[in-house]
Parts: C-alpha cells; structure tokens; sequence
C-alpha cells in the first residue's frame, strides 16, 4: 500500500480527570506523550505493524519536529521514511493534543509542509507494483481543498489508472477557517468518482454533507440516519462506505452494483451491516480512526469478507484507544485475530428498527442485503 498525505508530530500532555483550561491560570500537568500524527504516520504505521507492506508519502521541514518524525518512523522500520519528502522551505507541522478525561479534545495545530504537498508528490515510481492508494486529510491540506477538488481528484484518477484502488480519509476542518468556507458539495462530486473506499466518521459525513443534525449521542445513532448518508456518498461514485461510529461500533455500506468494483468479489455487493465496539480501558483516542481505516483496509487486502473486515477494522481501533502512543502499541494481525477469536468482549448494540437482525459475533445485518458469510 501507500499512504500519502497529512503527516504532523504529536505532542500530548497528561491531564488530570477535573483539570481546569483557563487563560491566564497555571496549569500541571503530567509528562507528554510525543508522537507522530496524521494519516500518514497513523494509518501508515498501524499498516505495517499489522504486517502490510506499506511506503509512506508526506512532507517534512529540515528541523527539530522534522527529524523528531523521521526518527520516530525509522525505528518501526528504516525503510519506512524511504519516499519522505525533507523540504527546508518551511517549519514541520505539528499539533498540541488537549484531552482531558470525560472532555471533547482540542487540537492547537501548524499546518506546515502539509500546506505545499501536490498530487506530484507522489510520482509514478513509488505507485509502481502497489495495490492500494490510501490518501489522508486532504480537507486540512491547501493545495488539495483550495482549488476545489481538481489536485485530490487528479491524484485519485492517476492511481486507478495505473490499477491501485482508492482509498480517501478526511478530518472536518475549523468551519470559521478558509478550509471550513470551501463549497465542500463541489469538491465532493468532483472528487468522490474516483474514490473506491471511503471510512468517514459520523461528525465528517454530517460536516461535509451540510446535515443540520448534530451528532451529539452516537451511541444512540439511528440505521435510517447512516443508510441516508452511505446512500449520498454511494450516489458519488464511491463503493464502500464504513462510517465510524465511536463506542458504538462501525456500519459498513456498500455498492449495489457488482461491475463498480470486481475485484472485491460478490460478497462485497450490496451489503449493509453494522458491528459493534470492542471493550477496553479508553487511554486516548488520538489516532483511533485512522488505526480504525489500516485494520479495515488490511483485512480488504487479505480477501477477507465483509464481516471480518468490519469486526477487524474495530478490533484495530480499540488496540489504538488502550493507548496513548497513537498508532505505535498496535499489534501484530495474528494478534488481532487471536483475541477476537477469544472472544473479546464487545459493547452492546441493539437495533430496532424493522429489516436488521443479529448474526454471528455482534453483527447486525440489513435483511434485504446479501445472504451473511461467517465471520
């Protein structure tokens, strides 16, 4: 695979259940986490320690903070910073990460060189014998919003046609910012036909689909509300959909249409399912669904079905929320499979509305999709 987009360094201070955030009062706080951010470093990083071959594509400055993520990635693997790009032009990006316990986290972020990536970036050579572009954070990346969509959607094409499939992740950009004021409804038809998979999470899909409803208790999420949605972005072009859902688990929806995507097979037509969470202590959830997207697309690669795909997507994004260190502490695939086939606790889901039903593992399937494969 290769991951290409948004990378930044992390630093993360340990705050106190009940800390207070005031200006001009004097805050302690414990010893800060620091590591690398992004898609790039997060998915990237999740993929190979997963077993997934992977080359890594982003940019960064000749400083501290740049040399601090080359580091960081040479010592999961010295060929991992192999295709980084080292640009003196500007300082690297980096983000404070606020997250206190029970508390909506705050990013303090420098776009840095994520601001002058160009579909260029990522030449010919380095898609050569790939079987996957996953590109992350274009929303927060100026070169691929400002122009509305015209660099994503070249990038996206250059790879189908040289036979990769697509895979696009995006963040919801500060809505008072140049980023925030985009005609997202353009850059999506525009860019979205040339999107294979698309792993959102619920708050993306509402921000960038312009829906009044907010997502205050996505525990509580309605099927009507994600089949709506995944409907929209189906309509786009894209042929899988999986909308992130937090605590309450992942709905995956996908193309009815079995010549959109052949070499996922017929399992993959038509399908509409949910699963829910696995159980862990929440040590910090930087990350989690970026590791969410490398555990999904893994198990795609892997020719695995629908369900496991989608209980495997959530068991990578749990391993990542037991952890501060994003996607650094995430275990091997064996592992992954191991303690799902133990019989990892999963939090509950119910669904009530008429035409889903429980199948094997926690999953709930819409009855009117596919006939279910074991998991």
């Amino acid at each position: 695979m290769v991951v290409a987009g948004h990378i930044c360094l992390d630093i993360i201070p340990a705050l106190e259940t009940g800390a207070v955030l005031e200006p001009g009062r004097f805050v302690n706080v414990g010893p800060a986490t620091v590591t690398t951010g992004g898609a790039v470093a997060n998915t990237g990083l999740a993929l190979h320690r997963l077993g997934t071959p992977v080359r890594l594509v982003a940019k960064v400055g000749a400083d501290r903070f740049g040399a601090a993520i080359l580091d960081l990635l040479r010592a999961h693997g010295p060929m991992l910073v192999d295709n980084m790009i080292v640009d003196p032009a500007t300082a690297t990006s980096y983000t404070l990460v606020i997250e206190p316990p029970g508390v909506p986290r705050l990013f303090i972020h420098w776009e840095g060189h994520n601001a002058t990536f160009t579909a260029a970036d990522v030449d010919a050579a380095t898609l050569a014998e790939a079987a996957l572009l996953h590109f992350g954070y274009p929303s927060i990346m100026r070169r691929f919003y400002a122009d509305g969509g015209v660099e994503a959607a070249t990038l996206l094409r250059r790879a189908r046609g040289a036979g990769l499939l697509t895979s696009l992740d995006v963040v919801c950009p500060d809505s008072d910012s140049e980023a925030g004021l985009v005609d997202w409804d353009v850059w999506c038809a525009r860019v979205f036909p040339n999107v294979d998979i698309f792993i959102p999470n619920l708050d993306e899909v509402l921000f960038f689909f312009d829906c009044p409803r907010a997502a205050a208790d996505i525990t509580q999420v309605d099927e009507s509300l994600l089949h709506m949605l995944a409907g929209r972005i189906l309509d786009l072009g894209v042929a899988v959909v999986a909308i992130k859902l937090g605590a309450a688990g992942l709905y995956l929806r996908t193309t009815p249409d079995p010549a959109r995507l052949p070499v996922l097979g017929a399992a993959w037509v038509g399908r509409e399912l949910r699963v829910p969470a696995f159980r862990v202590p929440v040590v910090g959830t930087t990350g989690a669904g970026d590791c969410t997207i490398a555990g999904f697309l893994t198990g795609l690669l892997r020719g695995l079905s629908p369900e496991q795909v989608a209980l495997s997507s959530a068991a990578v994004g749990a391993f990542n929320v037991a952890s501060a260190r994003n996607a650094e502490d995430i275990p091997s695939w064996e592992t992954v499979q191991a303690r799902i086939a133990a019989g990892w606790e999963q939090y509950p889901l119910e669904i009530t509305l008429p035409g889903w039903r429980r199948g094997a593992a926690g999953v709930w399937y819409k009855t009117d999709s596919l006939i279910e494969s074991q998991p």
